[in-house]
């Protein structure tokens, strides 16, 4: 049985503490099971806060797509019904839970276009302050996307008189490769293995960290520079999941498939040098994280926001820029993936490594040539050809002389 949580509600209404348990009858390590646990939970959460009309729709999510895609497809659909309430004017319901059905099938396809539009730049009022948000095309194309999975399922189901979603405005998307890659370059890469290494360039406060940490925050860049882990990929390592006799380690990736990693000989070295001489003890470890292999100084398993800000930090360094302008960890992904690829790597090989399900995406790295515009300009010195110029016509006036 695996351990989730302490019911302390239980414990605060006068009960006796429960402990929550649920079966881990797979190979999968005990967190695993508890973080896939943890999507559920919130999509059980906010299910309860929409109508109870949607009962087949969250059955038909959990028949056909995957938690953390469900979990998605809920957050848009809640803020929808958010916006319903709040801003359409278009149902006299206080909550999205009292929303009738009868408001809801009175939609029609300009209605969901109208709250496209308004998702562009909203506000939203605080105790205080004001908050602006806005969405690029492609948030606005993934909430254009899950109201129509939505709205489809609801015909299906007699619950809508028609099919609003052809009357949806498209969302012109930017083409493959038309984006720039964000990728740290070669000696970038070394400036920034370098501060983890030494120290340098951190702030006083920076560095009395760094003394606790610096054997973990360099084995965490590495793997990442190395393997092109997602964030959660990392987050989510084991000091088990490592077969030291063997030369690997087990990931499990989106999708729920597990994947078995070769260990190179950096990777070895500063995974080893963390391990024995900068990790703390398992006497002084959180229980429930006993086996995770990164841990904050606090002795728990590092959280995604943790590694976030130690990558932007490092790689603010590497940019010569300010920690706020720092690369997140994906941009590590991009750059072993364009590292790899500089290589002379099979895109294949690369894609089969950095898991891409289409490998186009991973041909947008192959596209990418991080020098080619350096190339193209480095020959276009106007200034340098002006003062030359300048220089030939002065002496030339000189000699005349």
């Amino acid at each position: 049985m695996t351990k989730i949580r302490t019911d302390e509600a239980g414990a605060d209404r006068g009960k006796k503490k429960k402990i929550v348990l649920i079966p881990n009858k797979s190979d999968k390590p005990d967190n695993i099971i508890i973080k896939e646990n943890e999507i559920i939970e919130k999509c059980e959460e906010i299910e309860k806060e929409l109508p109870a009309f949607l009962r087949g729709y969250y059955s038909y999510l959990k028949g056909n797509v995957l938690p953390m895609t469900r979990l998605a497809y809920l957050r848009d659909v809640k803020f929808f019904f958010s916006y319903f309430v709040a801003e359409s004017g278009l149902t006299g319901a206080k909550t999205p839970r009292e929303v009738p059905l009868s408001d809801f099938s009175a939609l029609k396809a300009v209605d969901i276009n109208i709250f496209i539009d308004y998702c562009r730049r909203y506000k939203v009022e605080g105790e205080n302050a004001v908050y602006i948000y806005e969405n690029d095309r492609k948030s606005l194309a993934r909430k254009r996307s899950s109201l129509s999975v939505l709205f489809k399922f609801l015909y299906r189901d007699d619950l809508m008189p028609s099919n609003i979603t052809d009357g949806f405005d498209p969302i012109k998307l930017p083409r493959a490769g038309e984006k720039e890659i964000k990728a740290l370059q070669d000696d970038e890469v070394m400036r920034m293995l370098d501060a983890v290494t030494t120290g340098g360039e951190l702030t006083k406060k920076e560095y009395e960290f760094w003394k606790k940490t610096r054997r973990r925050d360099k084995a965490i860049l590495v793997v990442f520079l190395t393997y092109g882990l997602r964030i959660s990929e990392l987050q989510q390592l084991n000091l088990t999941s490592f077969n030291f006799s063997r030369g690997e380690f087990k990931i499990y990736r989106k999708r729920g498939k597990e994947s078995i990693m070769p260990l190179n000989n950096s990777v070895l070295k500063v995974i080893v040098e963390y391990i024995d001489e900068e990790r703390p003890s398992k006497e002084s470890t959180a229980p429930e994280d006993k086996d995770a292999l990164f841990l904050s100084l606090q002795g728990g398993r590092m959280t995604e926001r943790q590694i976030r800000q130690l990558v932007k930090k490092y790689t603010s360094i590497a940019l010569k820029t300010s920690r706020d302008a720092g690369y997140s960890p994906h941009k590590l992904r991009a750059t072993a993936a364009t590292s790899l690829i500089g290589r002379g790597n099979s895109i294949f090989d690369v894609a089969a490594l950095l898991d891409h399900e289409n490998v186009t995406t991973t041909q947008l790295y192959a596209a990418h040539k991080k020098d080619v515009k350096r190339d193209l300009v480095k020959d276009m010195e106007w200034e340098t050809e002006f003062e030359e110029v300048k220089s030939k016509t002065v002496t030339s006036a000189d000699e005349d002389e």
